[in-house]
């Protein structure tokens, strides 16, 4: 991706409809939802952008307003009544006239044309041509979306409420798309090398906040990138609908994933008693569990499980700590993803900055610093395993490798587990130890 592309992720277009100093209409960086709403009538293969394209062949301009209620009836002067059923053709022939026409908010009937459009003149505009200073005033004093033709320069402009949007030829949508769609594919299999290679140093207890940021950085941009797509796609209507499910076989699972490893490695609410944050741990983040870390599989004698058992009962009261407190980790969750939506290109490679945003203590915040992951992201990865059964074995055993020591007596006390469950854990991390050292050492 090129620098001006990487930057323009980074910069917000518009201001927030709250922050404009002015009343001037902008071009949004997304559409809102008024106005995708809008974009969707006059997609490609729709009726009226038919008509549109039609008037736009003809060399002709045209003022046309999807809302015929009494909110617009009452900026309405002149005209006349047609009331008739809607085809592109008949559009075409009416935008012969000055006049707006105005149609049923499906596009469906033609209900008025050649009518005389008077909205507040003391709306102001920054546009400089009667018809589009009409259509920007219109949009502004009723919810409907109003269209402008410029017969002059060949654009079709849709106005809703204080936003506006040019509609791009298809030529230029499919250019973009496809561009997009290269870079996502770069950014993909950035994605997937860096997971699988977490997935194996979370195994080997390994893992530093570089690693961490290697997985972030990937999953975000893609899911920016997917975000920016959609908004394309959007316009092409059905055109894009090859486009459309290219785009949704290469971030299918990254926002899933994106997720799991913010809950993996978030800095939890200090309100919840029990979880402890990763330098929670004794010095040089070795884990209070008297069997040794560096151990990626339970091989408890029966000595080692009666003093993990007893660690286990301590940790009893986390568990219900933590399902106690269900929307606080979520919040906590939910404040790093928007906080790493927030970051710039540049600060998301930045791995203090992704620290900062997971909520990290300073002493965390070093690229090379060891984070322990919680395994709510591996523990996905085991089949037909609900949700709520993976909280309470995180909640018990505090993070991964306190999870991969436990026996399965261990296990089977954990709520709603049970035997079987235990064993399917047991086995199941231990498919994936050894899928990990196959992949590193192959």
């Amino acid at each position: 991706m090129s620098a001006v592309a990487l930057r323009s992720l980074s910069q917000r277009v518009a201001p927030e409809a709250g922050q404009r100093a002015n009343y001037d209409s902008y071009v949004a960086a997304r559409p809102t939802p008024a106005m995708a709403e809008a974009l969707r009538r006059v997609v490609p293969g729709r009726p009226l952008r038919d008509a549109l394209e039609r008037i736009l062949q003809a060399k002709r301009g045209a003022l046309i307003v999807l809302g015929d209620g009494p909110e617009v009836l009452t900026l309405c002067s002149g005209g006349f009544l047609l009331d008739a059923q809607f085809t592109p053709q008949r559009l075409s022939e009416l935008a012969k006239m000055d006049g707006a026409i105005i149609l049923s908010p499906e596009a469906d009937r033609i209900a008025r044309a050649n009518v005389h459009l008077m909205p507040d003149a003391t709306i102001p505009t920054t546009e400089t041509g009667t018809r589009h200073r009409t259509a920007e005033r219109v949009a502004r004093s009723v919810d409907v979306p109003v269209i402008s033709v410029s017969a002059a320069m060949g654009i079709i402009t849709v106005y809703r409420n204080d936003t506006k949007h040019a509609l791009q030829l298809a030529s230029r949508l499919n250019d973009r798309v496809g561009q997009a769609l290269q870079t996502l594919q770069r950014f993909r299999q950035r994605f997937d090398v860096a997971i699988a290679s977490l997935s194996a140093l979370e195994i080997e207890d390994t893992v530093s906040l570089r690693d961490v940021v290697a997985v972030l950085q990937p999953a975000e941009l893609v899911t920016r990138i997917a975000e920016e797509t959609r908004d394309s796609l959007l316009e092409m209507g059905d055109d894009g609908r090859l486009l459309q499910l290219q785009l949704e076989e290469l971030v299918s699972g990254v926002d899933a994933a994106r997720h799991l490893v913010v809950r993996d490695y978030v800095q939890m609410p200090a309100g919840i008693p029990g979880v402890h944050a990763p330098d929670a741990a004794e010095p040089n983040g070795s884990s209070h569990d008297p069997v040794s870390r560096h151990d990626p599989v339970s091989r408890h004698d029966p000595a080692s499980r009666h003093s993990h058992q007893d660690h286990s009962h301590r940790n009893a009261s986390a568990e219900g700590a933590l399902m106690d407190h269900p929307g606080e980790e979520a919040s906590g969750v939910g404040q790093a993803l928007s906080a790493l939506g927030t970051l710039s290109v540049a600060d998301l490679l930045d791995a203090r900055k992704v620290g900062m945003a997971l909520g990290l203590p300073t002493s965390q915040l070093d690229p090379d610093a060891v984070v322990e992951p919680r395994g709510f992201r591996l523990l996905h990865r085991l089949p037909r395993f609900p949700e709520s059964v993976i909280d309470h074995i995180v909640a018990r055993f505090t993070n991964l490798q306190g999870v991969m020591r436990a026996s399965v007596r261990d296990l089977e006390q954990v709520s709603g587990v049970g035997e079987a469950r235990a064993h399917v854990v047991k086995e199941g991390l231990a498919r994936l130890v050894e899928a990990s050292i196959l992949d590193r050492y192959s």
